[in-house]
C-alpha cells in the first residue's frame, strides 16, 4: 500500500477506534513503519492488520446501514408523493366536474327565473280579474308556484356546488403544499443516502484487492457466526410451517431476481433496494403490501419467529431499517446493501427485529 494510502486509512482507522472504542485489551495496532533511511534500497511492506480491517468493516456497516435507513425515508416520501399527487389529480377533476355542473345549473336558473318574471310579473289578483277563465289562472298560479320552488332549489343546488368547489380547492392546495414538502424530505433523504454512500465507497477504495479479500472474508465470517448464534438457539427445530400459495410465489419471484444489483429507491426489474424486493415480490403474488421496510413492521401482522414460513418478511434491526423473505431452511433472500447483488443469506445473520405475515388471512 502506497504511503498516501496508509495515511488516510490508518487516519480512518484511528477515528473508527475512538468512536466506536473497538479496541480490544491487549491488542495493539501495528505502529508505523518509520522510512526508510538514505541509502535503503529495500522495499518495506505494510500489512494491515485484522483488527485494523474489522474496524474498518463496523465502519463500513454503520454508513451503510445510515443509507438504508435514510432510503427508507426516501421511499416513504416517494409513495407518499405519488399518493398526493393521485389525489390532487383526483380533486382536479371533481373542480372541473364541478364548475361545469355550477354553469348548467346558473343557466337552468336563468332561464327558471326569466320564465317566471314573463309569467308572474301581475299580482294573482290582477290576472284573477283579468282572466277570462278563473281555472286557467288557478291552474296557471299552481305552475307559478311550481316554477318557483324549482327555482328554490336550483338556487340551494348551486349554493352547494359552489361549497365544494370550494372545498376541492381547498383540498387541492393542502395536497400541494404535503407534496411540496415531502419532496424536501426526499431531497434531503437522498443528500443523506449518497453522502454515507460516498464515505463508505471512499473508504473501501483505500483498501488493495488483498485487503478488499480479506475484509468480504471477514464479513462472511461476521455473519456466519450471527447465523450460528441464531441457529444455537434451536429455533430452526421449530420452523415447520408451510408455504402458502401467495407466498410460494413472492418466494418464486424474490429468488428470481438472485444476481440484480441492489441500487436504493430501486423496485426492479433490473435492480431493487430491501423493501423494493419483498414488495414487488408480495406484488408478484397478488398481494400489496407496504412499500418501505418501516411501514411493512408498522402495518403487517406480526408473527413470532418460530412461528416463520417461507415467505414471510424478516424485520432486521431495532430501527426496522432492513428486510429480507424467508425462504425456509433458516435461509432468507434480500437486496444486502450498495455494491452488492440479491442474494441468499442466513435468516439470522442479522440482529432480527421481528417477523411480518403479509397474507394471515391465508392460514
Amino acid at each position: 500500500m502506497g504511503a498516501g494510502k496508509r495515511g488516510v486509512l490508518t487516519a480512518a482507522v484511528t477515528v473508527v477506534c475512538a468512536v466506536t472504542v473497538l479496541a480490544v485489551p491487549g491488542t495493539a495496532f501495528a505502529a508505523p513503519t518509520p522510512p526508510p533511511g538514505p541509502g535503503t534500497t529495500a522495499s518495506v511492506t505494510v500489512v494491515t492488520s485484522d483488527v485494523e480491517l474489522e474496524a474498518v468493516r463496523k465502519k463500513l456497516d454503520t454508513l451503510y446501514r445510515a443509507a438504508a435507513k435514510a432510503t427508507d425515508e426516501y421511499n416513504a416520501a416517494e409513495e407518499k408523493a405519488r399518493q398526493q399527487t393521485a389525489q390532487v389529480v383526483r380533486l382536479a377533476k371533481k373542480i372541473v366536474e364541478g364548475r361545469e355542473k355550477l354553469d348548467d345549473l346558473k343557466d337552468r336558473a336563468g332561464a327558471a327565473a326569466a320564465a317566471q318574471y314573463r309569467g308572474g310579473g301581475l299580482p294573482p289578483e290582477a290576472r284573477l280579474v283579468l282572466s277570462d277563465d278563473p281555472q286557467e289562472f288557478l291552474d296557471g298560479a299552481g305552475r307559478v308556484r311550481q316554477e318557483q320552488h324549482a327555482t328554490k332549489g336550483l338556487l340551494g343546488e348551486m349554493t352547494r356546488t359552489q361549497r365544494d368547489l370550494e372545498k376541492y380547492a381547498e383540498d387541492a392546495r393542502e395536497q400541494m403544499r404535503e407534496l411540496e414538502a415531502g419532496r424536501k424530505v426526499k431531497a434531503a433523504a437522498q443528500k443523506r443516502i449518497e453522502r454515507q454512500i460516498e464515505a463508505a465507497e471512499k473508504l473501501e477504495a483505500e483498501l488493495e484487492q488483498e485487503e478488499k479479500e480479506r475484509l468480504a472474508r471477514l464479513e462472511r465470517q461476521a455473519a456466519a457466526r450471527a447465523q450460528a448464534t441464531w441457529l444455537s438457539s434451536g429455533v430452526l427445530d421449530e420452523l415447520t410451517s408451510k408455504a402458502t400459495a401467495q407466498g410460494r410465489k413472492a418466494v418464486a419471484y424474490a429468488t428470481a431476481q438472485i444476481g440484480k444489483p441492489y441500487q436504493w429507491g430501486a423496485e426492479g426489474p433490473n435492480t431493487f433496494d430491501c423493501s423494493g424486493l419483498t414488495s414487488q415480490a408480495w406484488l408478484a403474488a397478488g398481494k400489496t403490501i407496504p412499500r418501505t421496510s418501516q411501514m411493512q413492521w408498522q402495518h403487517l401482522k406480526r408473527v413470532d419467529v418460530k412461528d416463520m414460513r417461507p415467505g414471510d418478511l424478516i424485520i432486521y434491526w431495532a430501527d426496522a431499517s432492513h428486510v429480507g423473505m424467508y425462504v425456509g431452511d433458516g435461509v432468507m433472500v434480500h437486496a444486502p446493501r450498495p455494491g452488492r447483488t440479491v442474494t441468499l443469506a442466513g435468516a439470522g445473520s442479522m440482529p432480527i427485529l421481528g417477523v411480518v405475515r403479509p397474507d394471515p388471512a391465508a392460514g
